[in-house]
């Protein structure tokens, strides 16, 4: 069960209050560095470079084979323009994304070229986890705003409200 800002309550029963929501590939370990974090930060950041540098890899190849097919220059300038584009603006919005909740439709408007820029989207990737947990900030900010009203809800009061002595 979540409220409004996204963040998960408990149920009933258990531990009183909003429960972090987990991050992919970190799960909760965010909220205090713990459980391995700093390591799933290195192994987040040499994935995603290592998914980028062999995503170059089938672009070379793909590249190659335009240059056999002899389309011609402009072809091939086109593509590369295309690709470069494409993983400039996929850097931008990842990089956003990090940072404040992405609009679901843009979103879905941008499905075609963010799967174009896809390049960009692991670089940008890689540059948060050297960092922090990509989304990090977004959802400890989200939390924190969770937990204090968690607090202001629950905080008692102190005495009776209408014994109180009113001035005159």
């Amino acid at each position: 069960m979540s409220d409004e800002s996204g963040t998960q309550n408990t149920p009933a029963g258990s531990e009183s209050g909003p429960r972090p929501e987990p991050l992919r590939f970190f799960g909760t370990t965010w909220v205090n560095h713990d459980d391995g974090y700093a390591l799933r930060r290195v192994a987040a950041a040499v994935g995603s470079l290592a998914a980028a540098a062999i995503s170059c890899l089938v672009l070379r190849f793909a590249f190659e084979g335009l240059r056999i097919a002899d389309t011609g220059s402009f072809v091939t300038l086109l593509v590369v323009v295309m690709f470069a584009v494409c993983s400039a603006l996929a850097f931008r919005h990842t990089w956003d994304g990090f940072r404040k909740r992405p609009d679901p439709d843009r979103q879905a408007s941008l499905r075609g070229l963010l799967a174009i820029g896809f390049v960009g989207s692991l670089l940008a990737y890689f540059f948060r986890c050297l960092t922090e947990a990509p989304g990090e900030k977004l959802h400890r900010d989200d939390y924190e705003t969770a937990l204090a009203q968690h607090r202001k809800r629950t905080t008692r009061r102190t005495g009776n409200p209408s014994k109180k002595r009113r001035r005159s």
